[in-house]
C-alpha cells in the first residue's frame, strides 16, 4: 500500500517566541555578540513584531510605515533609529570589554 501523507509547514517566525523580557535579551544580546549589522537589524524587527509594531512606532515616535521599512531585510535604519527602537523597547546598548 503506497500512501502518501501531504505535509505541511509554514515559515519559522521568532517573534511567536519572544514572549518574555528574558528571551527577548537573550536573542537581542545574542545577535549583537554575533555583531552582523544585518542580523541585529532582523532581530529587532522580529521583537518589534513581537511586542506591536503600531505600539513601537508610537513609543518610538516614528511612523508604523518607516519602522516597517527600516526593519526589513531591505532597509537600512541609520543608528539614531536604532537607538530609538532599542529605548521604545525599553533596552538600552551597554559596554563590555571584549573577552580574549
Amino acid at each position: 500500500m503506497n500512501t502518501k501523507v501531504a505535509t505541511r509547514t509554514r515559515r519559522f517566525d521568532a517573534s511567536e517566541y519572544l514572549d518574555n523580557a528574558e528571551t527577548v535579551r537573550e536573542y537581542l544580546a545574542a545577535a549583537l555578540e554575533d555583531g552582523d549589522p544585518r542580523d541585529i537589524q532582523l532581530v529587532l524587527r522580529d521583537i518589534a513584531k513581537a511586542q506591536g509594531m503600531s505600539a513601537l512606532a508610537t513609543k518610538s515616535g516614528l511612523n508604523r510605515e518607516s519602522l516597517y521599512k527600516s526593519l526589513s531585510a531591505e532597509g537600512n535604519p541609520s543608528f539614531a533609529t536604532i537607538l530609538r527602537v532599542m529605548e521604545a523597547l525599553g533596552l538600552k546598548l551597554t559596554l563590555a570589554p571584549e573577552a580574549r
